[in-house]
């Protein structure tokens, strides 16, 4: 991180408050310049007085201070000072707010007027962590591309065992470092991703469909856009909001995909097929809805095998990398279709596994090419997705490294 490197920390309301000053001290022995934000409940907790001292700046605590001067719109000035805005602790209501858009108070109405990259460190109780209504938002905030510190686990402040522990300070700090310093190994590609699950209908109301949430394609592409590629994302029906970024075709059926990969092709450097495509399609779609007092017998056909018609179509040197969802970590059947497909690398998902893959925030995988085997330990989806392209950058530097040899 530059010596130079701006970031500005919102402190809320929680015990977790007073990490935050070591949080300040640690970013500070890093070389960045720290401001700090904090909201009204922050301040039961700690005192402006204690990070004013450590930051030697001004905190901000409300809208309605007097600004610095007369012609100062304070949070705007701070959005647009900052290089990064991190949030530790954040709460299930910070949360809430961010994701929702409510610019209520200094730090809301910062997030909404920055352009700088974010950091968030929740903290709270257990429950409260796994509620539906705060992991939808986890899930929100990480499609727009920011980076969640997710908590430890452990015993809590109100005397709970679990998730729910602001991470620890290093780490914290550490992300702050890797987002200011966010690598663009992907500048000068197009990364064409496939995400959600298709829908094949049976007739006017019905349809066979999967699991799938689209999630995992929809932090590759996140991932991939903030890493400098032009991406071109097909997606299936989800309830996900798009990147920021990114183009997006919608599609429904495994033909839609199809057609929609194809069309795109030709423009792309790497595909990653991340969505999960219909292995079969009804033969005969019923004109009007079925009834229950005749119980169709459905006559099911195969669909197109897109990746194996992108190996075909894909222009020379470009990378294809398919993905398996199996039940069980069955690596020699991953690549047996890694080769039968002619893909580049594979993806495979263990979704026996509880708790991770379909219809989930976490994931865990192995990455699989004809020479090597990375086992990728479970973790946020968005972090999977950075270590997926991790790998996808190493192959493409494998590969334009053999082909200089070659021409030489």
């Amino acid at each position: 991180m530059p010596e130079a490197c701006k970031v500005l920390l919102g402190v809320c309301g929680g015990i977790a408050a007073y990490k935050s000053v070591e949080l300040v001290r640690e970013l500070q022995r890093r070389g960045a310049e720290v401001r700090v934000i904090m909201t009204t409940s922050a301040q039961q907790f700690i005192q402006p007085l204690t990070f004013a001292s450590l930051t030697g700046h001004k905190v901000f605590t409300s809208l309605w201070d007097s600004p610095s001067e007369a012609s100062v719109i304070e949070h705007i000035a701070q959005a647009q000072w900052a290089d990064v805005l991190v949030i530790a602790p954040a709460t299930a209501t910070t949360l809430a707010k961010l994701t929702h858009g409510i610019a209520d108070d200094f730090l809301s109405a910062t997030y909404l007027a920055t352009n700088a990259k974010v950091v968030v460190a929740p903290a709270m109780n257990v429950n409260m962590w796994n509620h539906p209504a705060t992991r939808a938002n986890i899930s929100a905030l990480q499609q727009r591309g920011h980076r969640i510190v997710e908590p430890g686990s452990g015993f809590l402040a109100c005397g709970m065992t679990g998730d729910g522990r602001l991470a620890d300070i290093e780490v914290i700090a550490g992300e702050v470092f890797e987002q200011v310093n966010a690598r663009q190994d992907l500048v000068g590609e197009t990364v064409l991703v496939t995400a959600g699950g298709t829908r094949e209908p049976i007739d006017p109301v019905r349809f066979l469909g999967n699991r799938s949430s689209g999630r995992m394609g929809y932090a590759l592409a996140a991932a991939a856009e903030q890493r400098g590629a032009r991406v071109i994302l097909v997606s299936a029906p989800t309830a996900l909001a798009p990147p920021p970024g990114c183009e997006v075709l919608s599609v429904e059926t495994a033909d839609d995909m199809h057609a929609a990969v194809l069309y795109s092709l030709p423009e792309a450097t790497i595909v990653i097929k991340a969505a999960a495509v219909a292995d079969f399609r009804v033969r005969h779609v019923a004109v009007d809805k079925l009834h229950r007092d005749a119980p169709p017998v459905l006559e099911l056909e195969p669909t197109e095998d897109i990746t194996r018609s992108v190996v075909e179509r894909r222009t020379p040197g470009t990378l294809v990398i398919a993905f398996a969802a199996e039940m069980g970590c069955d690596i020699a059947r991953a690549r047996e279709k890694l080769v039968r497909k002619g893909a580049d690398a594979i993806v495979l998902n263990d979704i026996r596994e509880p708790g991770i893959g379909f219809d989930s925030d976490r994931n865990a995988a192995i990455f699989l090419t004809q020479a090597s085997e990375v086992h990728l330990a479970e973790s946020s989806k968005s972090e999977i997705a950075s270590q997926i392209l991790d790998q996808v950058s190493l192959l493409r530097t494998h590969r334009l490294v053999v082909h200089e040899m070659h021409l030489t």
